[in-house]
């Protein structure tokens, strides 16, 4: 057994049982392991970035990570920026790189860098196998740190020669790392806060995001009268019918002002103290009203679930019911509103759905809207880069294969991923791509007045996306996707309704 054989069964062994794979020359050996050792499913994309954020929907969504597979420095410096966006959600990754081989690196041919460098900044653990003997020992290492609360990137460095010379083997896998309990220090803190009756509000993150975490909270909220907000972007929150309506902390600086400056106390669950996305000129960056109490309930790499259980246990909080659904109102009609927009989705989602959010500007009011939707899940671009969409939609359906998957993805950020199109035809998943097509970059318009710059013709030229104007139903389309155009509320509502029927894949260009 050679060294990319070990690797592969030690993943296998370990639960790692999906490769996201673009791989090259310097991978061969791992690719002729996958033919050899079974237990691991392939799924190739055409682009690295598609790979990386793959990986990230599928982690987010089981729990345990996937394998990449990526060529040398390159292609991971093509993938980074979902590893960047799956660092952000604190994905569990298994990132593996080939290289080239460890006596050849000296010749510095083309495809030479230093891969450990280029990957340390979104990784949470990097290391470079030099001897096959080595290699299942790192993988399981890789395992073990990629599952280790919160939960990150293990990059696996895997020098050619490491993986075609013999090994000695697969070696088991290690104990699953137990989530570290919050101090009860700090939960005796937070609630002889509570109880002093100052306006608090409790601000959730990472596992305070689960469904026994959001019901928690939603005890002590009904306890105390502390509100409650979750971070702005959620690497995955279960939301709809019977989960608690929690809205985001806002993303434009002064909403959120507005939004926490009632609250003399803030406690954090799983959630760092909340900062503006950018600098902007005469604007703080520290979004808390100067004087407030900022009580860290649990970090996020604590089990905040657990905390805000004792939270509720602490406070005797009784168990409270979510709210009761409104009676149902005809859909809307008309041009695209994010608000009329929301009440088709609310109303057409299906049950137990997965909805990938990299919306941008359209997708900001969404969540009030879809309170009383079906029960369903949603992940969002946590880290900023975008593009993150449809590869993490695509990797969500593989996890899942029997719930259905709606990405709600920005044109422009589209752009920078569409070939997880070709990834979804080809695997036949069942997700329903709708592309909100306003032709520009629009974020980079609202940004460029929050900054206080005078826009003119080269921000016009540089934001606009209409000449030529993309066509998404072709483009879809050429990538093995049916797909259709609308520009109105009816239209979104019969082809979404046809979307969440297909057998496979679908693409919904809207117009807006």
């Amino acid at each position: 057994m050679n060294g990319a054989q070990a690797l592969v069964q030690t993943l296998v062994d370990a639960g790692v049982t999906t490769c996201f794979a673009n791989p090259g020359t310097s991978e061969m050996h791992f690719v002729s392991a996958l033919d050899r050792v079974p237990g691991m499913r392939c799924v190739l994309g055409l682009a690295e970035t598609v790979v990386t954020g793959c990986a990230d929907g599928y982690g987010r969504m089981m729990g345990t990570p996937a394998a990449t597979l990526l060529h040398c420095g390159p292609g991971l410096t093509n993938g980074l920026a979902n590893l960047h966006n799956a660092k952000r959600a604190y994905t569990p990754v298994v990132n593996i790189v080939g290289d080239h081989a460890t006596y050849h690196a000296r010749y510095d041919t083309p495809l030479t860098s230093d891969v450990a460098t280029l990957a340390a900044p979104m990784s949470c653990w990097v290391r470079v196998s030099r001897h096959a003997r080595d290699v299942s020992d790192d993988a399981v290492e890789a395992v073990r740190q990629s599952t280790t609360a919160p939960g990150g990137v293990a990059t696996l460095v895997l020098p050619a020669d490491t993986a075609w010379t013999e090994s000695d083997g697969p070696r088991p896998p290690l104990p699953a790392p137990t989530p570290v309990r919050a101090d009860m220090a700090r939960i005796d803190d937070a609630a002889r806060s509570l109880r002093g009756g100052a306006p608090a509000l409790i601000l959730l993150g990472t596992s305070a995001l689960s469904e026994a975490g959001l019901h928690a909270a939603w005890r002590v909220a009904g306890a105390t009268g502390a509100a409650l907000r979750t971070t702005t972007f959620v690497a995955r929150m279960p939301r709809g019918r019977g989960r608690p309506p929690i809205d985001r902390l806002p993303y434009a600086v002064d909403q959120a002002l507005t939004t926490l400056a009632p609250f003399p106390v803030v406690i954090l669950a799983g959630a760092t103290p909340p900062a503006a996305f950018f600098a902007y000129p005469d604007k703080p960056s520290d979004l808390c009203t100067p004087g407030t109490r900022i009580i860290s309930l649990a970090s996020v790499g604590e089990d905040a679930e657990r905390a805000l259980q004792d939270l509720a246990d602490a406070l005797q909080a009784p168990q409270r019911e979510t709210p009761p659904s409104p009676v149902e109102t005809s859909l809307p009609t008309g041009a695209f509103t994010p608000q009329g927009f929301g009440q088709v989705l609310a109303r057409l989602m299906p049950e137990h759905a997965i909805v990938m959010e990299d919306a941008v500007t359209s997708g900001r009011g969404l969540f009030v809207p879809t309170f009383d939707a079906a029960p369903h899940d949603w992940l969002q671009n946590t880290g900023g880069a975008i593009g993150g969409g449809m590869p993490t939609a695509t990797g969500a359906a593989i996890a899942c294969p029997t719930r259905r998957v709606i990405c709600l993805q920005a044109d422009g950020a589209g752009m920078y991923s569409l070939q997880a199109l070709w990834t979804q035809a080809r695997e036949r998943l069942n997700v329903v791509t709708i592309v909100f097509s306003n032709r520009a970059y629009r974020i980079l318009q609202g940004e460029l007045k929050a900054v206080g710059a005078t826009p003119g013709p080269a921000s016009q030229a540089l934001f606009s996306l209409d000449d030529p104007p993309l066509d998404w139903v072709r483009l879809a389309e050429g990538m093995g996707v049916p797909a259709t155009r609308t520009d109105t509320m009816e239209g979104l509502a019969q082809a979404l309704a046809r979307g969440v029927r297909a057998d496979g894949p679908f693409l919904i260009e809207l117009q807006c």
